[in-house]
């Protein structure tokens, strides 16, 4: 009951606090504020105030959420004794294939990526009867010619 009181409240003086400021011709804060206003009375409407106050003040229910922290604390701690455990003695936590090497994760004859081999050195073979090293720059402004010819600059 307090709950819905105090929520009220904070409506009612949000409210207030729109009608100010669209009375100072600021109406797209006006609305904003309005909006934020009629958050708490929405949740006391829809009951979802009631409910809460329902759970925080039920002792049942914070041993339930205390259990839920014991257990989750519990998995964490196995599972990190579990996984020092194995680092330290020296087993695989998986057996070993027949030919004594252990599965890998990715095929070791991956395929090359789609996009060619930037990182391989491979470079674009430049158009027969023209020498590499003179095609980029002339290639580059007659493309920047071509443009600006088309603007009539």
């Amino acid at each position: 009951m307090l709950a819905e009181t105090i929520c009220s409240a904070v409506s009612a003086a949000g409210l207030g606090i729109a009608a100010l400021t669209a009375y100072r011709k600021r109406f797209l804060a006006a609305a904003r504020i309005t909006a934020y206003a009629l958050v708490p009375i929405g949740l006391v409407l829809t009951g979802v105030v009631e409910w809460l106050t329902g759970i925080v003040f039920n002792p049942t229910v914070w041993i339930g959420f205390g259990l839920l922290a014991l257990s989750w604390a519990l998995f964490a701690t196995t599972r990190a004794v579990e996984r020092r455990r194995i680092g330290t003695s020296g087993e695989p936590a998986k057996k070993k294939v027949k030919g004594g090497r252990a599965p890998e994760a990715v095929a070791p004859a991956a395929s090359a990526p789609s996009l060619g081999a930037a990182g391989t050195g491979a470079q674009r073979e430049p158009a027969p009867g023209r020498k590499p090293a003179d095609t980029a720059p002339a290639d580059d402004f007659s493309d920047i010619e071509a443009i600006l010819k088309k603007h009539g600059i």
